[in-house]
């Protein structure tokens, strides 16, 4: 014989379950929702994975050598792939202006007539790089490494004056700089934009989805027959955040295992279950932001504008674009309370660095406490709102 408490606890699961499909099937048989999903967690990702990175790669030079020297030759020389590729030679002075301007080229080296002459008899003379930064982060990186380039060659050239042959400077003790990156040796920005991305979607799918959901409940003035049903509010919003999180969270395994994988190659180092068990532990989080903003409003459209007004600042403030360390120290305390912020910081230490529960256990449990007190706010605004 069943106790009453187990009665009321059989129902109450079997009416949250009826509820939860209810919303999973409205997902399903809404057409352009779909298509936006899908492009969303596939397209969206790899193009975003794909866009230009903040490395140098293939920068157009041209160069105009007045000098023609074996000197002259062996600086150019020095400016090779993958940094660098060698566009054209030649032309007048003011030429490298147009090239510039027209795109043609993004580094213009200027070698002056006498270059040789003057290292030959130790004179100081200078060569001219003309850089396009358009792309400022780009451009600074070509100035850069041409610097360190004509450097480099300076100090042979400096050496072989002095009289010191490569075996004698092998035989001095030095100062040695090795850089290692550990967790992306060979620093593929491609993971680190694509992960990215992947994050923005889950925020703006499960906010966007939630706030539909129940604003189109209240669009249709279907709101008030649950209300008349035997429905607690509880029982009328937990399953639209469990049908939501669980649509995110399948689109983040597409993503996972489709693109991610597959496409930009990424090892994906950490525990998989446990990150798709955060990310549905974020997803409610969010969800409970979509809720607070559907109570908030009166109909789909104020609802979807209002959603948006959430997730732009959520993305500013959440270090995804601008590190939190980079910030003013007023903005730490916001940082603290957005659930991206810790999110994407519990992401990339499953996905890139293979960190476990033990390294990601605040993010965790920040994500768990704010969905928390989300979701039970928006419970307390819908009840008052019907009150």
């Amino acid at each position: 014989m069943i106790r009453p408490a187990a009665s009321r606890a059989l129902r109450w699961w079997r009416q949250l379950q009826v509820m939860t499909v209810k919303e999973l099937l409205q997902v399903a048989r809404d057409t352009p929702l779909m298509l936006f999903f899908v492009f969303a967690f596939t397209v969206q990702i790899v193009m975003g994975g794909g866009r230009p990175g903040f490395e140098l790669r293939n920068a157009l030079l041209h160069v105009r050598d007045a000098d023609n020297s074996a000197a002259s030759r062996e600086l150019a020389s020095r400016f090779r792939p993958p940094y660098y590729v060698f566009h054209g030679a030649g032309g007048r002075p003011d030429a490298a202006t147009r090239l510039l301007d027209r795109g043609d080229a993004m580094v213009v080296m200027d070698i002056p007539e006498g270059f040789e002459r003057a290292l030959a008899q130790g004179r100081p003379t200078a060569v001219q790089v003309q850089v396009d930064t358009t792309n400022s982060a780009v451009g600074l990186l070509a100035a850069t490494y041409a610097q360190q380039i004509a450097a480099d060659y300076a100090t042979e050239i400096a050496l072989a004056r002095a009289g010191i042959t490569a075996g004698e400077l092998q035989s001095l003790p030095v100062i040695r700089e090795e850089q290692r990156a550990w967790f992306n040796p060979n620093q593929d920005n491609r993971w680190f934009f694509s992960v990215g991305d992947m994050v923005m979607m889950v925020t703006l799918l499960t906010i966007l989805l939630s706030t539909a959901a129940l604003a189109r409940e209240k669009e249709r003035g279907t709101v008030e027959q649950l209300l008349v049903s035997p429905l607690s509010p509880l029982q009328i919003l937990l399953p639209k955040v469990l049908a939501m999180t669980l649509v995110v969270v399948a689109g983040t395994m597409v993503s996972v295992f489709a693109v991610l994988g597959p496409v930009f190659s990424m090892p994906l180092q950490g525990s998989l279950p446990l990150f798709f068990t955060i990310t549905a532990i974020y997803g409610f989080t969010s969800s409970g932001l979509g809720l607070f903003a559907a109570t908030v409003t009166r109909n789909l459209s104020q609802a979807g504008l209002l959603a948006i007004f959430l997730f732009v600042p959520i993305i500013l403030f959440s270090g995804i674009h601008t590190p939190d360390e980079g910030m003013p120290g007023w903005l730490h305390t916001i940082v603290l309370f957005n659930p991206m912020a810790h999110y994407i910081d519990a992401t990339y230490s499953i996905l890139l660095r293979g960190a476990g529960l033990d390294l990601v256990w605040d993010s965790v449990l920040a994500m768990a406490l704010l969905g928390a007190a989300v979701f039970g706010f928006g419970v307390w605004r819908f009840r008052r709102q019907f009150e």
